[in-house]
């Protein structure tokens, strides 16, 4: 029972429960654990399992797409305060992108499937829950828009110039009725 009460306090000074009720935390705190992860440690992956989220409370993680035929690109890199993976609220249940520390990370990580659990039950703490985690998700598609807006510019200047009209009629892309073959 020290551990979660411990977990609890830690919630409680966590940004993003900072503002939620003290009855939340506690039920949070019971799907709840400390997590220390080194330096390049891979925390998730595209594609794995996604049932799992941290709070950043210490070190930086960057969230990368791969991009064939490139390096990973980095959309977004999260620091202390901050909240770490979403796709554990959205069927498949899968991750969207690959997590990797940058220096020695301390989070908390939270049990989705415990919490998903809870929130079922629980319609209160589900509906206060889910007005706090929404704008983490926004927030991760702004990061995602810009970033490929980033790598792609403006699509103007990718375009191939147009060819000039010409006065000879194109063929058809396939025989029309009556035509011979």
């Amino acid at each position: 029972m020290g551990q979660i009460a411990g977990l609890e306090q830690i919630l409680a000074q966590h940004p993003f429960f900072a503002d939620m009720s003290e009855t939340a935390r506690g039920l949070i705190a019971g799907c709840a654990a400390n997590r220390v992860f080194h330096v390049g440690d891979r925390i998730f992956g595209e594609g794995d399992p996604a049932d799992t989220f941290y709070l950043v409370r210490h070190g930086v993680v960057a969230l990368e797409i791969n991009v064939p035929g490139r390096e990973p690109l980095v959309i977004e890199t999260l620091g202390e305060g901050e909240v770490l993976g979403w796709s554990w609220l959205v069927p498949p249940f899968q991750e969207r992108f690959d997590a990797r520390t940058v220096g020695l990370v301390r989070a908390i990580s939270i049990d989705g499937k415990c919490l998903r659990g809870k929130c079922d039950a629980d319609y209160a703490l589900g509906y206060e829950f889910y007005k706090h985690f929404l704008p983490v998700v926004a927030d991760r598609l702004t990061a995602a828009r810009l970033q490929m807006m980033d790598i792609y510019g403006h699509p103007a200047a990718y375009a191939p110039e147009e060819e000039p009209f010409s006065e000879q009629p194109s063929p058809p892309a396939k025989p029309g009725p009556g035509d011979a073959s």
